[in-house]
Order: structure tokens, then C-alpha cells, then sequence
């Protein structure tokens, strides 16, 4: 596919839908994202939740009004396999930092990691890393952490499903992750190593799935360049993919066009309170709210939903 016009000549479009990117190693998730816009000319694009330039796997990238639930899939459960490096901490708790102090791993087996991992599970207070992408008076924690300022982190509270130890090759180990938004593996490494006395820091990170997305196939830069046009396009997912990692509300034609108005309508009974996916047979609609009295309310509709009202 030939291109790489400046983006003052692309002629832009009205893109909708998700790609599922294997993030390459080296690239920030905005630079995957904005590459791949270049390659589909889609006018508008957004990520669901960054990958760091280490990492690799699966970014979903939303196009056009597919951005208007890229919000809701920030807080997805995810999956990662992680290789981590014993007895070594960086700055950064990752193999682009630089080295800050080194323990001895000789005398660690791996009942001493299986008992270390136990706490590492469930509910968890977790410090995010010192270098990340969290923002504080609206500007990056890794930018104040680069200038060399003093960057204080908040414990917060995240979930781990599951976490296991896949290979231990000292001082290597690889673990296997289930878990929900807002954790942080090289947090995870870190304190694994930190139980074990010896430190860790996280030398390869991919991101394997994200829900609702789990066995989906995804496309590396590479096979998108490789492919027509028409083909690029064709590897989209429609809007409605992401929508089901909603609760599914089936509305008929008539509260499909009061809800394209800003209007409530009677909800589906024994939906419980909160956000719901909203279809008119097998189009998508957009996000809906049910309220404490059972009315569905629009939230977030797609431009569709709305032409007709």
C-alpha cells in the first residue's frame, strides 16, 4: 500500500469501526495509532488504553464514532505474559531504565516464588511506577521523573485474577496475568521481587488479549502496509464488535428514534441499573444508561442513531 503522504495532504475519511493492532516493540501506543490512521485515512481515531514502548500485543485501535466507547474499554479486563529479570531494579522497573541496584538470586527456588505470588492476587494496593503515563496537574509523572524531579506515586487500589509463574530459569522467570484496568505488570514485577529480596524489573512485556476481544486476530504495521487499500479497510471491525462488552438492550424502531431525540424510554425488563449497549435488531445504536426506575436513557449515540430522529 503506497503511501506516506505529510499529514497536511492526506485526503482524510470517515472511518468507523476497530482495528486489533500487534503493537510493535518500540513504538508509543499514539504512534501505532496515528500510523495506522495515516494508512486508512481515517479522520478520527483513539486508543483504549496505552501499551509502554517496550511492550508488544494487542492495542485496539477505535475509528470515527467506534471512539465513543473507547472510553468504556479503558476499564477492560486484559491478559499479558511478562518475562522478568531478578536481582536488578531499574528506575523505570522495566530494561529501558538504568540499573539502580543488583541483589544476588543464587539461593531462590521456585517454592519461594510460588509463596511470594500468593499476595500478588485478588484485591491489591499496587504503586504505579514512578515512570508512567499517569497524569498529575495535567502533565505526565514520566516527564516530571525524566527532569529529575522527586515523582511521589498513590497507592490505588487494582485487581489481579490470576497470576502465575510459567518458567523459572534463574534469573529469569515468566509469568502469566489476568487482570483488570489500571494494574500495572511492571508494579507486579516489582514487588515480586522486592518479596523475594532480590528485586526484578520486567525485560519483555505482550498484551494478549483485552476483552471483549479474546482469541481475535490481530494485524502487526507490517501485514497492514502489505495490503490493498481495499483490504485495509475490509480488516475493520464494525462498531458493533466492541459493543458487546456491554449488557445487550434491544430496543424496536419507536424508542430507537425517541432515544435518537434525547428521550427515555421503558427499559428492558430485569435489566439492572447502569450502562447497556443499545441495538435496533443487529445495528448498533450506542451506549445507554438504565436509571434506578428502569428507564433507559441515551448516553452515547452513533451519528446513525440520531439521523432519524
Amino acid at each position: 500500500m503506497a503511501r506516506s503522504p505529510s499529514a497536511s495532504r492526506i485526503a482524510w475519511r470517515e472511518v468507523h469501526g476497530l482495528i486489533l493492532l500487534d503493537k510493535p516493540q518500540g513504538m508509543s501506543s499514539n504512534q501505532a495509532l496515528q500510523a495506522v490512521r495515516r494508512l486508512l485515512r481515517a479522520a478520527k481515531g483513539g486508543h483504549t488504553g496505552s501499551l509502554d514502548p517496550l511492550a508488544t500485543g494487542m492495542l485496539p485501535l477505535c475509528l470515527g464514532e467506534a471512539t465513543k466507547l473507547a472510553g468504556g474499554l479503558l476499564g477492560a479486563n486484559k491478559a499479558y505474559v511478562t518475562t522478568a529479570c531478578l536481582g536488578v531494579n531499574t528506575d523505570t522497573d522495566d530494561a529501558e531504565g538504568r540499573a539502580i541496584r543488583t541483589r544476588p538470586v543464587s539461593s531462590l527456588t521456585i517454592a519461594q516464588v510460588e509463596q511470594a505470588l500468593i499476595p500478588l492476587r485478588g484485591r491489591i494496593l499496587q504503586h504505579p511506577p514512578v515512570y508512567s503515563a499517569l497524569k498529575r496537574d495535567g502533565e505526565a509523572q514520566y516527564a516530571r521523573a525524566r527532569r529529575g524531579e522527586e515523582v511521589v506515586t498513590q497507592a490505588r487500589e487494582v485487581q489481579v485474577h490470576s497470576l502465575h509463574c510459567s518458567r523459572f530459569e534463574p534469573p529469569f522467570l515468566d509469568l502469566q496475568i489476568e487482570c483488570g484496568s489500571g494494574t500495572y505488570v511492571r508494579s507486579l514485577v516489582r514487588d515480586l521481587g522486592e518479596a523475594l529480596g532480590c528485586g526484578a524489573h520486567v525485560t519483555m512485556l505482550r498484551r494478549t488479549w483485552v476483552d471483549p476481544f479474546r482469541g481475535e486476530a490481530m494485524h502487526t504495521l507490517d501485514s497492514l502496509h502489505a495490503m490493498t487499500e481495499d483490504e485495509c479497510l475490509a480488516s475493520v471491525l464494525p462498531v458493533e464488535r466492541a459493543l458487546l462488552a456491554w449488557p445487550m438492550a434491544q430496543v424496536n424502531e419507536s424508542d430507537a428514534a425517541r432515544l435518537g431525540r434525547g428521550q427515555p424510554c421503558a427499559a428492558v425488563p430485569e435489566r439492572a441499573p447502569g450502562e447497556v449497549g443499545l441495538w435496533l435488531n443487529e445495528r448498533g445504536l450506542g451506549l445507554g444508561r438504565v436509571d434506578e426506575q428502569g428507564r433507559l436513557w441515551p448516553k452515547r449515540l452513533f451519528t446513525w442513531a440520531c439521523a432519524g430522529a
